[in-house]
């Protein structure tokens, strides 16, 4: 039997990202030979993979963006997103769907890119080399001129947070608003975005929390109107307050650049 060294493990493991006790097995295996290792791996870790799928979540990730399109690339542990194959397969599908303008999932899952494999092949394969869930997660294209936000949590980390804007007027202004989008992660646009079903429930969480807390019955009215507005400038784009001036609203801003924001597309991992 072949010896088999740390630094073969590591070496596998890298090449991988598999465990290090499942690159040492197929180390062991294949007598060292490091082809027929990253071969055994690939088999047994589609199985492991695709039982996984339905047994755990994929939380952790990557965004990737070109242009007009952005995407998500979904994996369970930020050891995985820190791959270099794994953020190099996420730039592969950002490129892709800007390539055909595809801004569904299902549609990019079909795509055929120029391995001659499917987007939706590639996933599952890189899931079963390295046996962790690995899938496709939200995908966007907007209609140009666009502006993207790519923010990293730490330094060692891919960006986990994507912003991609649609606007007109001032590219710097719409910057800005792609990183007050990226903190204050609002998830509509405008108030008229918001689902009727959706403000009615603000009112009535609002309603009874009023009477729970003993308010008068004359004041419930105003003290609901409050709270629901409460909750259109925590959510709604266009009423929050401005990151960079708080005495100001991100519509203030807009305004006084000449900028409009047409849509916006905001990507996390875990968050969708």
């Amino acid at each position: 039997m072949a010896t088999i060294s740390a630094a073969d493990v590591k070496r596998l493991r890298e090449m991988t990202s598999a465990g290090m006790m499942e690159c040492k097995k197929a180390l062991e295996e294949s007598g060292g030979d490091f082809d027929k290792a990253v071969e055994a791996l690939r088999i047994s870790g589609a199985a492991k993979a695709a039982k996984r799928g339905a047994e755990r979540t994929a939380a952790n990730g990557v965004v990737a963006a070109v242009d007009n399109a952005m995407i998500e690339l979904l994996c369970e542990t930020d050891f995985v997103a820190k791959g270099e194959d794994f953020q190099a397969l996420a730039g592969t599908l950002a490129q892709a769907a800007f390539d055909g303008q595809v801004g569904d999932r299902d549609a990019l899952l079909a795509v055929t890119l120029d391995t001659g494999k499917s987007v939706e092949d590639t996933v599952a394969e890189m899931a079963g080399v390295i046996g962790e869930k690995i899938e496709l997660g939200r995908v966007a294209v907007l209609q140009a001129p666009t502006t993207t936000y790519l923010h990293r949590r730490a330094s060692d980390l891919p960006p986990q947070v994507g912003v991609l804007v649609a606007y007109d007027g001032d590219e710097e202004a719409a910057k800005g608003i792609a990183m007050q989008i990226a903190a204050m992660r609002p998830q509509f646009l405008t108030r008229e975005e918001v689902p009727a079903e959706t403000v009615e429930n603000e009112r009535h969480i609002a309603e009874t929390s009023a009477r729970d807390e003993g308010k008068p019955d004359q004041a419930i009215g105003k003290i609901v109107e409050g709270r629901v507005n409460a909750f259109y400038k925590d959510n709604v784009l266009l009423e929050q307050p401005s990151v960079v001036d708080g005495k100001k609203s991100v519509t203030d801003v807009l305004a006084e650049s000449g900028t409009t924001i047409r849509a916006f597309a905001r990507f996390e991992p875990g968050q969708g």
